[in-house]
């Protein structure tokens, strides 16, 4: 695994501002224009950028260090709703959800049961009475009014509530909507029954009372109102609490505490909080490796499965990488942490969780501000509505039933939800499968990928080359030249460098100290060892392949050893293709995407390759400014590229594209360029990337046609009085 850091996700700077984002929990919003008036007004503070999002109940702030915290939550306070800093998921409840969300589950729940058992009757009663004239008694409609009054007033109150507040502050929001059309049936259904105007249920039928033009009573359109409204917020704060799972269930890999090895050579439990840098603790069989770490002693097999989703545990040994959160399901393990707290990659893909969370898509960014002015649209449209059936010459009855049709038929909610729910789950799943989303980016740009390109070592391959041939020059010692070849690739992190390093010390021990070294991206790298300028690259970059040496093998990856700018040594590597590779590619193929293989190895090594996992087409000899180049060129002859890499040098080739994605064991820049993260060590994951990529796209549109639909279909249905107020509820 990589250095972690690299997965913090850091919201882009505007002017004004600077830093790191911070997340704050809101509580009281209950519709999309509520996260969109707060959105806005937040966005009015100088040094302030924030996003809110209304699926997720949060706000990422990114303030001016002269801005302080508190200003964040009064801005929200004098809203009329509450902020305050999130609180990580590893202090969250065991169910993921915070105190606040689980309450209000179940104060959603217990209102809507009371609802909906006192509902129910009230639409039976006028039916009983006409089914059974002697079951008649006189003030039956006061019975109904005592089944609504429960219904109307204790359950419907936090939607009163809310649309009371947004009133105070000159606002509104989808409960203004609905506290407005059940107050006005409940009015208006006391004034009917004052007044005497209700027709008789036992001469004019059962639904007389709620359907006749003239005085009927509308406390069933109350009561249903409310009802099914509680029935949808449920549901949705449901969804919302499930939609936590995927990062209260990263959250519970995190170790409680630790065995931490004294200098003494006895142990100490302390909490895994407590551990720091450098720090060395114990892994016995069967318990949690507390965090990132490198093995000091011992060997065990290591279940990856909660992180990574791969089913077969590895095995480590002295000087493996583990990661915290991974499960020892063999021997004792002793490791040295080498990171904690928020540098962990298990803290880094909670991160990559939340952000692609609170991320928001282009669609919608218009759809929040669509919402923002769709409840004082939908009051107005009530108003014309009746002021149209009155200058019609409709009765009082039609004119009424009509505006409040329009009332309570229309739902931004839908809107604003369609978006970030989808997201919510795909990134929920995706965590689950080892495929981290950083953005809607990433959905947006995969449903237009019609192109994979694919870097070769440690993406196809394992990486984990092996040296097959030493070629030394005429005259050269080769213990020396070994020494100073392995001095230099040591401070190297590519997986040549790392091969070359390894036979190094197999022949010679330990290797000398390395000045002025220089990592080249794509050609190689260079220092000074003992006095002596080293440079190590491709032939064809250190002027070709020297005399003396013989023809290497068609698949091997050549690296030429200079001393002061003579060629003194030629290294043959070879590297294994991963078993992963071959399906993976013709999974891709099967969707129609074409497959391209892009290499800075030598031709014959890359064809090699590419012949072996079945790719469309192979590209070599490429330095990385050739891999952008390579990627620029397809998408200027019209194609959308999908990057996939995984080293330094496919940093820029990953932004290029228009999809990046990064292997989880790579390096920092190509983690930080990459628009998806696959922790997985399995090719597999980027066809399953792009496909729950795609799939979640799909879910997105497919939201957005029906609740946009739905809206402008409804809405005047209601308005030319075709919906009665109980369907429109």
């Amino acid at each position: 695994m990589t250095d972690t850091a690299a997965l913090a996700v850091d919201t882009p700077d505007r002017p004004g501002t600077e830093g790191r984002a911070e997340d704050f929990l809101l509580t009281g919003m209950t519709c999309a224009a509520c996260a969109s008036r707060i959105e806005r007004r937040l966005n009015k503070v100088d040094g302030i950028s924030a996003t809110v999002n209304y699926a997720t109940e949060r706000a990422t702030v990114l303030r001016d260090p002269a801005v302080d915290r508190s200003t964040v939550v009064d801005v929200v306070a004098r809203l009329g709703y509450g902020a305050t800093p999130l609180r990580a998921p590893e202090d969250a409840d065991d169910d993921g959800t915070s105190p606040a969300r689980a309450d209000r589950v179940a104060d959603l729940w217990r209102r809507l049961v009371v609802a909906a058992v006192l509902f129910i009757p009230m639409v039976d009663l006028p039916l009983a009475l006409s089914v059974l004239p002697a079951a008649r008694f006189p003030g039956w409609e006061w019975v109904v009014v005592a089944l609504a009054a429960p219904v109307v007033l204790w359950s419907a109150w936090p939607l009163h509530r809310a649309a009371f507040v947004n009133a105070r502050h000159g606002a509104s929001s989808m409960d203004t909507l609905i506290s407005l059309g059940v107050i006005a049936a409940t009015t208006w259904s006391l004034g009917s029954i004052l007044l005497g105007h209700l027709p008789d249920p036992a001469t004019n039928g059962a639904l007389s009372v709620f359907l006749e033009p003239v005085g009927p009573l509308y406390l069933e359109v109350a009561a249903a109102v409310t009802t099914f409204v509680l029935a949808g917020r449920y549901v949705e704060a449901r969804a919302k609490r499930s939609a936590g799972d995927a990062l209260a269930a990263l959250a519970a890999l995190a170790a409680r505490d630790v065995a931490v090895l004294l200098p003494d050579g006895t142990e100490t439990r302390v909490p895994a909080s407590a551990l720091a840098v450098g720090t060395r603790f114990v892994v016995r069989p069967g318990e949690k490796v507390a965090t990132d770490g490198v093995v000091s002693s011992g060997a065990s097999a290591v279940d990856r499965s909660m992180l990574t989703g791969e089913t077969v545990p590895v095995e480590v040994a002295e000087g493996d990488v583990v990661t915290g959160g991974t499960v020892a399901t063999g021997g004792r393990l002793v490791v040295t942490a080498t990171a904690v707290g928020s540098a962990t990659q298990l803290a880094g893909m909670i991160r990559l969780v939340e952000a692609a969370q609170a991320s928001k898509a282009s669609v919608q960014r218009l759809v929040d501000r669509i919402s923002s002015v769709f409840v004082p649209v939908v009051i107005a449209l009530a108003a014309l509505t009746a002021l149209g059936w009155w200058l019609a010459g409709g009765d009082a009855g039609a004119i009424f039933a009509a505006a409040l049709s329009v009332l309570v038929i229309a739902c931004p909610c839908a809107l604003g939800l369609a978006t970030p729910t989808a997201m919510l789950v795909a990134s929920g799943r995706g965590a689950r499968e080892g495929i981290f989303l950083k953005s809607h980016q990433a959905l947006e740009s995969s449903r237009t990928v019609d192109t994979v390109v694919l870097d070769k070592t440690g993406t196809v391959t394992t990486g984990a080359m092996t040296v097959r041939a030493v070629h030394i020059g005429p005259g050269e010692d080769r213990a020396r030249t070994l020494r100073l070849a392995g001095a230099v690739e040591d401070s190297s992190e590519h997986a040549v460098a790392r091969a070359v390093v390894e036979r190094a010390r197999e022949e010679v021990g330990v290797l000398p100290a390395v000045e002025d070294f220089e990592a080249l991206p794509g050609l190689g790298a260079r220092g000074s060892v003992e006095g002596v300028a080293v440079r190590l690259g491709r032939p064809s970059l250190l002027g070709g392949l020297p005399d003396w040496a013989p023809d290497p093998a068609t698949d091997s990856t050549l690296v030429l050893v200079q001393c002061d700018a003579g060629a003194v040594a030629l290294l043959e590597l070879a590297d294994e293709v991963k078993p992963s590779a071959a399906p993976a590619v013709a999974r891709l193929r099967a969707a129609g995407l074409r497959t391209v293989l892009l290499s800075g190895d030598r031709a014959g090594a890359a064809r090699g390759v590419g012949a072996a996992i079945g790719v469309d087409e192979v590209v070599a000899d490429v330095l990385p400014r050739d891999k952008v180049a390579a990627i620029v060129e397809r998408q200027r002859a019209g194609a959308r590229v999908a990057m996939v890499g995984d080293g330094i040098n496919d940093g820029p080739a990953l932004a290029a594209a228009d999809l990046g994605l990064a292997v989880g064991a790579g390096t920092d820049v190509a983690l930080e360029a990459a628009d998806v993260i696959l922790v997985r060590d399995d090719l597999g994951a980027v066809p399953d990337a792009l496909d729950l990529a795609r799939r979640t796209a799909t879910t997105i549109r497919r939201n957005l046609v029906w609740a946009f639909g739905y809206n402008v279909a409804a809405i005047p249905l209601a308005a030319f009085g075709l919906l009665s107020p109980l369907i429109s509820g």
